[in-house]
C-alpha cells in the first residue's frame, strides 16, 4: 500500500513545482491506519510520494512546505449523489416556483456558488445527477471549473435526466400550460428513452440518470435497456434513482451502473448488485430529514417509520454481502449545499461505521467516478483535506474541513 511507503508515480520530480504537505497523520482510508508525522510529496496536480516527513523532507529540499501541524491529513471526499444547479425554495410549491421565477443565467450563477461552497467544505469531487431544469447547465458548469474560470469541485454531469411523462416533477402544472419547464426530459417508450440518452450525451452529459420509479415502478426493463445500451455505448455509466423494491430490481436487471437512494433493496436485490458490481448511493441524509419532518403526523408515522426500519435493514445486508457502496448527499436546497458532511452523519446513525462512511466517500466515490481520486496514493491527483481530531474516532470532525488541496492547487487553508 502505498500510503505506508514512499512510492514513485511515474512522472520526473519538478521540483520547482513541488509541495511538501505535513501533517500529524495521514489517514489510510484502506485500512483505517493512521502514519504518523508523515508527509506527501505534490507534484503538479499529483501525489508523488507518502512517507514519514524526514523521508520526503529529504527527497525534495526545494519544494514549497505546507505544514499543518496537529491536524490529520485524508482523501479529497467524492460526493456521488449531487444536484449542483438547484437551490429550491423550501415549501410545497418550490420546484415550481424555482422553474418559473429564475432564469437560466440565474441558475447558473447559483450553480457557481454552490460549486465553489461544495469544494471549500472538503468535497473535491461530486456527481451532479441531473440538473433540476437547468438544462445542459451543470456541464458548463464543469467546463467552467475545468478552465479554471469558476471555483468548484472536478464534476461529473448527467444533465436532464429522463423521466416518463408525468412521473417526475413538477407536479401540479395546468394541463394546458404548454411548453413549462420540466425538472427532467420527459419521455415514453423504447426510442423516446434512447432518444433522450443520446440527446443528454450530445450536450455534454458524462451519465445518464433514469428515473425508474417515483409514485410507482414507471419504465419498463426495456425502456430501462435502451438508456443502459446507449450510455455503456458512449463509454460513460448510468445512474438509477429507484424506492421502490420494484423498480430497483427493473434497474439491476437491465445492468444499470448505480443505484441511487435504494432504501427497499431486499437481500436477494443487493447480493445481485454485489454479483454484478452494481454501486448503492443510499443518499442517507435527505430521506432521514423527510422521516424526521413527517413523525409529528398520525396519518404518516407508521410508513416512515417503516421506511426507516428498511433502510437499517438495507444497510445491515448491503454491509454484510460487502455491496460496493458510495456517499452521495442529495444537496437540492440552498440551506444544504456545501453541506455534504451531513451525511456521513446519517450514514452512521443508520449503521455504517466511521470508517465504513470515509471509505464511500474516498475509495468507492473514486471507483464509482472512475479516476484516480479517493486514495492518498502515488500517481493519484492530489486531492487532499485536512481536519482536527481524528475522523474515524469522531465522524463529526469532517464537517469541519480547515484545509482543502484540489489537483495540487491549495484552496483553503484555515478556517475562512
Amino acid at each position: 500500500m502505498a500510503l505506508l511507503t514512499i512510492g514513485s508515480a511515474s512522472f520526473a520530480d519538478n521540483t520547482s513545482q513541488s509541495k511538501v504537505v505535513l501533517a500529524a497523520r495521514i489517514l489510510d482510508v484502506r485500512t483505517g491506519h493512521y502514519l504518523s508525522n508523515a508527509a506527501v510529496l505534490v507534484t503538479g496536480d499529483r501525489i508523488e510520494a507518502i512517507g514519514a516527513a524526514s523521508d520526503i523532507r529529504a527527497r525534495a529540499p526545494g519544494a514549497q512546505l505546507i505544514d499543518l501541524g496537529a491536524r490529520t491529513l485524508l482523501p479529497g471526499l467524492i460526493d456521488a449523489h449531487t444536484h449542483i444547479m438547484a437551490r429550491v425554495p423550501e415549501s410545497d410549491d418550490g420546484y415550481i416556483v424555482n422553474l418559473a421565477t429564475k432564469s437560466q443565467a440565474f441558475r447558473a450563477l447559483e450553480g457557481a456558488a454552490d460549486a465553489r461552497a461544495m469544494l471549500r467544505s472538503g468535497f473535491t469531487t461530486i456527481r451532479d445527477v441531473e440538473s433540476e431544469g437547468a438544462g445542459c447547465g451543470d456541464a458548463a458548469l464543469r467546463d467552467a471549473v475545468a478552465q479554471g474560470l469558476v471555483e468548484g469541485p472536478r464534476m461529473k454531469v448527467a444533465t436532464r435526466g429522463i423521466a416518463q411523462v408525468g412521473q417526475y416533477m413538477p407536479f401540479g402544472i395546468a394541463p394546458d400550460l404548454v411548453g413549462f419547464r420540466t425538472g427532467a426530459q420527459m419521455v415514453s417508450g423504447v426510442e423516446e428513452v434512447r432518444r433522450a440518452a443520446r440527446e443528454q450525451i450530445g450536450c455534454g452529459a458524462d451519465l445518464i440518470k433514469i428515473y425508474v420509479d417515483w409514485r410507482h415502478p414507471t419504465f419498463t426493463a426495456e425502456e430501462i435497456k435502451a438508456a443502459v445500451d446507449e450510455a455503456h455505448k458512449a463509454g460513460i455509466k448510468i445512474a438509477a434513482h429507484a424506492t421502490l423494491q420494484q423498480g430497483i430490481a427493473n434497474a439491476v436487471a437491465a445492468g444499470v451502473d448505480s443505484i441511487e437512494h435504494g432504501p427497499r433493496a431486499d437481500a436477494a436485490t443487493l447480493k445481485l448488485m454485489k454479483a454484478k458490481g452494481i454501486f448503492w448511493v443510499p443518499t442517507m441524509a435527505a430521506q432521514d430529514r423527510g422521516i424526521e419532518a413527517a413523525l409529528s403526523d398520525p396519518q404518516r408515522r407508521d410508513r416512515v417509520l417503516a421506511l426507516r426500519a428498511s433502510m437499517r435493514s438495507t444497510v445491515a445486508n448491503a454491509r454484510q454481502l460487502g455491496v460496493k457502496v458510495a456517499l452521495g448527499f442529495d444537496a437540492s436546497e440552498a440551506a444544504y449545499q456545501g453541506h455534504s458532511a451531513d451525511e456521513f452523519k446519517a450514514m452512521v446513525k443508520y449503521g455504517f461505521t466511521p470508517l465504513e462512511a470515509i471509505q464511500t466517500a474516498t475509495l468507492g466515490g473514486g471507483e464509482l467516478y472512475g479516476d484516480k481520486i479517493g486514495s492518498i496514493e502515488a500517481g493519484y491527483y492530489a486531492d487532499l483535506v485536512a481536519v482536527a481530531g481524528d475522523p474515524v474516532a469522531n465522524i463529526d470532525t469532517l464537517s469541519r474541513v480547515s484545509f482543502v488541496m484540489k489537483g495540487g492547487k491549495v484552496v483553503k487553508n484555515g478556517d475562512s
